[in-house]
Parts: structure tokens; C-alpha cells; sequence
């Protein structure tokens, strides 16, 4: 196993929770294993011409068939209090293989007779109750290959991955997707860019310039693509820089958001019906409709004055629609609402070419308060703006506009908004932050020693300032920044740094597809839920991650693992001191010992000395240098001692039961008491077990435990 702990203060529980947050992503592992063996590499060039696969494996490769591993599969589901099985953890049967907890067909339909099928309130999360929700590892489809990499992703994915032909027959002849050998293709047209995204895109920016710019002279730099299909759009603003958050619901066009991912497009399932979107106020110059199949005209508008919430002033109202261009059936009437909804909500029409209409939302409250007392509109009461918009009922009425003048991107990045001036959060405290970042994410890229190109879709889990994100931008990524509930909202400071996220409450299951993440990031996530009620326990937190992230391969020593492997980069920041730790679900890698001087090595740690169920004793068996001055630091406390206790595993039993026939792993979280605010640098820090069920182990006995940080040492 590979991985990285730094920290400057760590105490015995917060170590407990860090070993078990290990052992669930150990056996997350065997998703990668037992389904499907990826053991030949999957080559896709940077071409589009040249897509190609090597020899497919050999049938019947898997571990579960060389019977390594004991974890059954079997349909199990979340018990209180929590229990694993002594085998491990169960792997849900194959055809679970797409399953989102809340959005699960199967309990949605027992819940339709309480749901308003007319305002489409089935396409909401519906999230199941504990006892029913399944509590097992999310197994990958048997023949899931290694996701192609971006930018070729765009427009090639492996129809494995994705096995749905629907979305094809249906959408084939509007240009969405075709299928092209094994694999899927996407030309980039949508229902109203038939000729390509592209093109749609140059008219949007001459309709919002009166044909002198694009969009983004236009003032566009966040877009909210409503009922995006593939993504198509999103895809092809990227060239300009712009962020766009595409969402979709699991309804007809099914998968649309998992094809969206999988070609490595920022999308998330969510619907417009009765409650607000996961997005703050004010977030976007752009809300888009192409044929998204929402009924902005009904129930009195409740649907357009959602998106006018999330619009900034002097932003865009896009809406390809029939409505906007067939003068048959219905669509003049529905045509004549919406003029009389956007009209009272103050926006003004500015073009209307081809099958698109525009509006724009101007900065008028004087306009809104004239309109209100004319009973033409609603003007909300004044809401606390740090509320999440999570599970908020729609407001039938419109919020006078008080927003900020933004720069553009790149400046954006480094805005200091008026949200965080409201919540207390210093421009220092921004700005260390900031450079914080920065400095973090070099420090992980070195640690993982992977190539950039092979991390696409990443999500921050608490994004706070979106800092993470930032330091991310120049990288060929998108990113996901989430802001838990229960935390401080700063997700609006988030956007107004150009960034995209979302709210969400950890306690439950995230709306994506399984396989979704190529990187998950987190930072003071596990010790915010801490104590809290069941579903919000780590292992739920745990599993719900393994269930998003992408199966990956991985290299050791130059050669190709055997075994397809789920890679899992983790950076867990929490309770008092900085404690970075980078776990990786793979095979563990050997230290190089001729590695250059920009290869780090990681973190293992193995031992057989003790069984299951021992006492251990762990001892700091070197001196601990200061990063900057490079002084020894007199440790307050260096050692650690797991007793096994009632209720609670030790290291080499809990091992036992998500690992059980491999090497006892112990993973050490092994500082305390360091000076407050020093980041520690263990120049070559060794850590042995030096007593096992109360007898001495010698430590020539024992693999000692190496941490090599920033740099390669000598052997």
C-alpha cells in the first residue's frame, strides 16, 4: 500500500478513525478485481484518429477466480448499529452496477403515490431510510475498461463503460452520440446544434453582443446548462474558459449524465421540480435551456423565477425551445407566458434568431418594486443569504439583486468577495489560504507520482474558500467543489471566483453515477461529522466514496500490475494539526532506490511479528527535524499503544477482516504534541513495533516504517 501522513498533532482516536478509514478503502480495492481483469493495459492516444486497445485479458483473470480474496457477494444492507462481516466487506451483486442510493428506481416507484407527478417531483433525490439502503461495494460492469483519457475523452468513450444504446437511437440523428466500434462517439451536436456546438456558440455570442463579440466579451464566464444531455455545450466552452455546471435528471434519456463524466465533463444528476437547485444565489452570467424539458410556464412561473435566483445581474436567459420559433399547437400560448413572466420579472427580450431567444436580467429593483405593487410579481422577504439552498422549498417571488461587480477570469480566481467579508473571513485569511494551496497541490501531485493526464474529474468534498480548486487551474481538470450543509456556506465566495460546486450533506449519498471521480479530496470532512447521528459514520462516508470513484491501473517499478486496481488519492486534513494522508488502492509500491531527486517515495509499513486481536506497542525509533530550520523537535509523546479494547478492532484484527489473506497492514498515525503551527518534515523518521502481546520485538525483525518526504534519500 502507498500513502503519505504528515501532521503536527494527532491523538489515539483520531488515529482509530484514520485506520479504519484505510481498511474500507482497502477493500474497496476488490471492485477493481473481482469483475473484470484489466490486466492488459488500455492504450488511447491523444489522436482522435487513432484510438486503440491492446489484447483484450484473458477470461476468467479476476482474483475472485484465483480465490485470493473471501468477501462474498451478496445484496447487504445498512444495519443499526453498524456490523461488517467477519468475511470483509460484501460486493453487491453485477447488476448494481449503476446504482445511485438516491435516485433508486425501485423505491421511487413505491413512493409515487405521495409524490406530485405533475410538477415531475420523481425526478427529485429521493434517498431511501437507512435499513433499506445497501451497504456494499459498488461492483464495476464486467467488461469496465480503463476510462479513456482526456481531451480524447471528449469525443471517444469506451461503450463498456457506458453500456446503454438508447440515448443512441433516440438522439442519434440530432448528432448526441453514435456508436463507432467499441466505442461511443460524440460529434458535438445537441437537439438544436445540429451542426455542432461550436457554431451554436458563436451565434450565442453574437446575439449577446449585437453581433460584435462572443460570450465571453458578452460578460459570460459560469454558465448553468438546464437538462444538458452529453454536455455537448459544456464541452465546447472550455475552450473559452468558461465554467459551466451541467445537470440532468435520471428519466428517459437515460445516462445522459454518466456519458457526460465519463468523457470528463463537470455534470451532477439534479432536477428542476419542487425544491431549489444546490446552488447558490447569484452564481451564474448564464443559465441555458436547449430543449431541456422544463416547463418554465407553469404553476406561475415558479421554475423561471428559480433560474432568476440563480442568475447575476446582467446575465443571460438562453431558451432553444419551440416555443421560441413554431407559431403551431400550443406553443404561441406558452409563448405569450413566458413574455408575461419574464416581462414582470423585469428581464428584457434582445434577441430572437433562428430557434433561440435571449433575455437578460438587468439590475432594476426600481422596475421589481414598481411591478409588486402592481401585483404583477412577489418580492421575497429578505432571506439569510449564508443558508444552504438544500432541500429549500421553491419560492414563488423574486429577490431584489445586490451582487458585486466581478472581475474576469483569470483575476476572478483571487477575488476576495463581499461573502466572505459578511462571514467574518478575513482578505489575510483568504489570501494565506490561497498560497496555502498552491503549495499543497505540488506537494500531492509529487507524492502521488502520477502523470497529470491521467486525473480528470476531481471533487473536493469540503471545498471551503475553493483554495484546492484554485491551485488546480492550470491543470487539465475540473473540479467539483462541495460545501457540506452543516458548514460555514461558502460556496457563494466559491463561485465568485469562477468556480463551479455544490451543496450537499455527507450524511447521505452524493447524486452521480458510480465511477465518477478520478480524485477525491477532504479536508476537515471526517472530524465535522464526528459523533453524528447513523448514516453520517465514516464507514458511510467511506463507502459512498469508493461507490464514486473511478477504477484505475496503476505502475510499480515500471511494470503493470497485475491486478486492475482502484486508485483512491485521498487528502485527509483534520482535527487540530495538518495531517495530510494520500492513500492509494493499489498494490504497494517499493521504494526506488536510485529515484531521482523530484521522486518521492510513500508511506508502507508491514509486518507479520503480531496476529489478530494483539496488543501493539509502536515507537518512534528517530529524531524529527523542523521543516524550515531543520533542528530536531522534542517530541512531547512518542509513542503510540493499541490495546484491543470491547467494541473497537485492533489494527491486525480489522486488517483480518477487510483483508484476510494478506500481510497484517498497519498504518501509523504516530506523531503527538509537536509544536503548534510547525509542518513537521520527517527527514528519515523510523517507526517499529517494538512490543507485541506484551514481549519485546527486536526491530531488526520488522519492515520499518520509511517516510520520505519532497525528496529521494539514500537508502
Amino acid at each position: 500500500m502507498v500513502g503519505f501522513i504528515n501532521m503536527r498533532a494527532f491523538d489515539w482516536k483520531a488515529g482509530q478513525l484514520i485506520m479504519i478509514a484505510l481498511l474500507v478503502m482497502v477493500a474497496s480495492f476488490y471492485t477493481g478485481t473481482l469483475f473484470g481483469d484489466n490486466s492488459s493495459s488500455v492504450y488511447v492516444p491523444l489522436s482522435q484518429q487513432d484510438v486503440q486497445q491492446k489484447q483484450p485479458p484473458a477470461a476468467n483473470g479476476s482474483a475472485l477466480a484465483s480465490g485470493v480474496f473471501t468477501n462474498k457477494v451478496d445484496l447487504s444492507y445498512r444495519t443499526v448499529p453498524l456490523r461488517i462481516p467477519e468475511t470483509g466487506m460484501n460486493i453487491c451483486p453485477l447488476k448494481y452496477n449503476e446504482y445511485i442510493p438516491c435516485h433508486d428506481p425501485s423505491y421511487i416507484k413505491e413512493l409515487l403515490p405521495k409524490l406530485d407527478l405533475s410538477r415531475k417531483e420523481e425526478l427529485e433525490r429521493h434517498c431511501p431510510p437507512l435499513s433499506s439502503r445497501l451497504f456494499c461495494l459498488v461492483p464495476p460492469p464486467a467488461d469496465y475498461k480503463i476510462p479513456i483519457r482526456w481531451p480524447t475523452s471528449r469525443d471517444y468513450v469506451w461503450r463498456s463503460n457506458v453500456n446503454h444504446t438508447r440515448l443512441a437511437e433516440v438522439k442519434g440523428g440530432q448528432n448526441w452520440v453514435h456508436e463507432k466500434d467499441q466505442l461511443w462517439w460524440f460529434p458535438g451536436g445537441g437537439t438544436h446544434f445540429k451542426n455542432g456546438a461550436p457554431e451554436y456558440i458563436q451565434r450565442l455570442g453574437n446575439m449577446t453582443t449585437n453581433e460584435t463579440g462572443d460570450l465571453l466579451s458578452a460578460g459570460v464566464f459560469q454558465v448553468l446548462d438546464v437538462g444538458s444531455g452529453v454536455a455537448s455545450f459544456s464541452a465546447y466552452l472550455l475552450p473559452l474558459h468558461i465554467e459551466t455546471m451541467s445537470f440532468a435528471p435520471k428519466d428517459g434519456h437515460e445516462n445522459q449524465i454518466q456519458f457526460a463524466l465519463e468523457r470528463g465533463i463537470g455534470a451532477m444528476i439534479s432536477a428542476l421540480s419542487t425544491e431549489q437547485l444546490p446552488y447558490p444565489s447569484n452564481s451564474f452570467e448564464m443559465v441555458h435551456c436547449s430543449r431541456c424539458r422544463v416547463d418554465w410556464h407553469e404553476n406561475d412561473g415558479i421554475l423561471i423565477k428559480e433560474a432568476n435566483r440563480l442568475l447575476r445581474s446582467n446575465g443571460y436567459f438562453v431558451y432553444s425551445a419551440p416555443p421560441a420559433y413554431r407559431k403551431d399547437k400550443e406553443f404561441p400560448l406558452i409563448w405569450d407566458k413566458l413574455m408575461n413572466l419574464t416581462s414582470a420579472m423585469c428581464w428584457k427580450l434582445i434577441a430572437r434568431q433562428v430557434q433561440t431567444a435571449i433575455w437578460i436580467k438587468p439590475e432594476n429593483n426600481s422596475c421589481l418594486q414598481q411591478n409588486a405593487l402592481q401585483n404583477l410579481i412577489s418580492i421575497c422577504d429578505s432571506k439569510d443569504d449564508t443558508t444552504p439552498s438544500w432541500k429549500t422549498p421553491l419560492r414563488n417571488c423574486i429577490a431584489e439583486s445586490a451582487t458585486q461587480k466581478l472581475p474576469p477570469k483569470p483575476q476572478r480566481l483571487s477575488e476576495y468577495s463581499a461573502t466572505l467579508n459578511n462571514q467574518g473571513i478575513s482578505r489575510e485569511k483568504f489570501l494565506l489560504d490561497t498560497i496555502y494551496w498552491q503549495d499543497q497541490v505540488r506537494q500531492y501531485w509529487r507524492l502521488m507520482d502520477i502523470d497529470e493526464k491521467e486525473v480528470r474529474n476531481v471533487m473536493d468534498m469540503s471545498a471551503f474558500l475553493g483554495g484546492f480548486a484554485v491551485a488546480l487551474s492550470t491543470w487539465p481538470v475540473w473540479v467539483m467543489n462541495v460545501v457540506p450543509v452543516s458548514m460555514n456556506n461558502t460556496l457563494s465566495a466559491i463561485y465568485d471566483r469562477g468556480l463551479i460546486g455544490a451543496f450537499h450533506d455527507w450524511c447521505e449519498p452524493f447524486s452521480t453515477y458510480p465511477r465518477s471521480y478520478d480524485l477525491l479530496h477532504s479536508n476537515h470532512l471526517f472530524s465535522h461529522y464526528e459523533n453524528r447521528e447513523a448514516g453520517c459514520l465514516l464507514e458511510d462516508i467511506m463507502l459512498e466514496m469508493d461507490r464514486i470513484l473511478r477504477p484505475q491501473d496503476t505502475l510499480s517499478s515500471g511494470a503493470k500490475m497485475k491486478a486492475s486496481s482502484q486508485e483512491l488519492e485521498i487528502s485527509l486534513q483534520s482535527f487540530s494539526g495538518i495531517q495530510s494522508c494520500i492513500f492509494s488502492k493499489t498494490p504497494r509500491r517499493k521504494l526506488n532506490k536510485s529515484c531521482s531527486a523530484e521522486r518521492s517515495s510513500g508511506l508502507f509499513f508491514e509486518t507479520n511479528a503480531c496476529g489478530s486481536g494483539a496488543s501493539w506497542r509502536v515507537e518512534l525509533l528517530a529524531d524529527v527535524t523542523h521543516s524550515k530550520s531543520g533542528t530536531p523537535i522534542k517530541l512531547a509523546n512518542d509513542m503510540v499503544q493499541w490495546k484491543r479494547r470491547k467494541g473497537a478492532y485492533s489494527p491486525a484484527e480489522a486488517v483480518r477482516l477487510f483483508w484476510p489473506r494478506a500481510p497484517s497492514v498497519l498504518w501509523a498515525s504516530l506523531l503527538h504534541g509537536s509544536q503548534a503551527g510547525d509542518l513537521l518534515e520527517l527527514a528519515r523518521a523510523k517507526v517499529g513495533i517494538t512490543e507485541c502481546n506484551g514481549h519485546r520485538v527486536s526491530g531488526k525483525a520488522n519492515i520499518q516504517l520509511m517516510w520520505l518526504i519532497d525528496r529521494c534519500l539514500p537508502p
